[in-house]
């Protein structure tokens, strides 16, 4: 249930679906995600990073992010309410843990809550809120254990994580990307070196990935007519955001969505 503190592996996370995490988007509530094993790169709010062994991440609600894993990538994502009690840091924070004693500590933190969440027994919810305080300790004092500090963003970070969070904010509007860059005070042009040179995308590539992870979450969870959902977007007509569906992920809007009723039930 969305209000409640869930544990799940990146694949379970993902439900067999590689673009849930491949396009940009952000979580309705603060994730927590732990990697054990195989290497990536991840884009949080417009900075791209590489993805290791014993990557942890902290990403609060609402922060643009995505990441690019292989195959052979485990890790696992724990989903806490935005607005509860449990303290999660007010920016995303990427940690590398390389001590075994903090990697053993966070494991079994992590085993306590996927074994409360598997149980069926009496006050499971006040156990897990429990043990997810105790992760966020575990986080805080692995943030203040870091071999370095954190470098100083120079200027066009700052731009991205600006224009991540106007992303996050209007996406469903419509707007067309020089929109953005006109509020950020930029050009379109001196937004898209900036995004190509912290991230490797576009100012458009940005916008138009969280658009589609958006069209694509309510097209394959919903039963939401596509003119619905279209108006929900920003589209003036469902015939445009047909082809916006098609240009993007090669399917129609309706193809999608029979494509995910017809997919089978995997088994992480």
């Amino acid at each position: 249930m969305p209000h409640r503190i869930r544990i799940q592996t990146l694949t379970q996370w993902a439900d067999g679906a590689p673009w849930r995490w491949e396009l940009q988007h952000s979580l309705d509530t603060h994730a927590f995600i732990w990697i054990t094993r195989g290497q990536g790169v991840c884009t949080i709010e417009g900075r791209r990073r590489g993805v290791g062994v014993h990557n942890a991440f902290a990403l609060p609600a609402k922060s643009l992010f995505s990441f690019d894993l292989g195959k052979q990538v485990f890790g696992l994502i724990t989903l806490i309410p935005a607005g509860s009690p449990i303290l999660m840091p007010d920016e995303s924070q990427h940690l590398r843990i390389r001590d075994a004693q903090p990697q053993a500590e966070l494991t079994a933190i992590l085993d306590a809550l996927q074994r409360e969440q598997n149980s069926t027994r009496a006050f499971a919810d006040e156990a897990m809120q429990a043990h997810a305080h105790l992760l966020t300790v575990w986080l805080r004092r692995a943030m203040i254990m870091q071999d370095a500090l954190p470098q100083k963003p120079n200027a066009a970070e700052n731009l991205l994580r600006a224009f991540s969070a106007l992303i996050e904010r209007d996406y469903q509007s419509g707007k067309p990307m020089a929109d953005y860059a006109r509020a950020l005070g930029v050009t379109p042009t001196h937004l898209t070196r900036c995004c190509r040179q912290c991230c490797g995308l576009t100012a458009a590539d940005m916008l138009t990935q969280r658009t589609v992870h958006a069209a694509r979450e309510l097209l394959e969870s919903s039963s939401d007519p596509i003119q619905n959902i279209a108006s929900r977007l920003g589209f003036n007509s469902a015939a445009y955001f047909s082809r916006f569906i098609l240009q993007n992920t090669g399917q129609t809007p309706s193809g999608l969505r029979k494509s995910k009723s017809r997919k089978p039930v995997l088994v992480d």
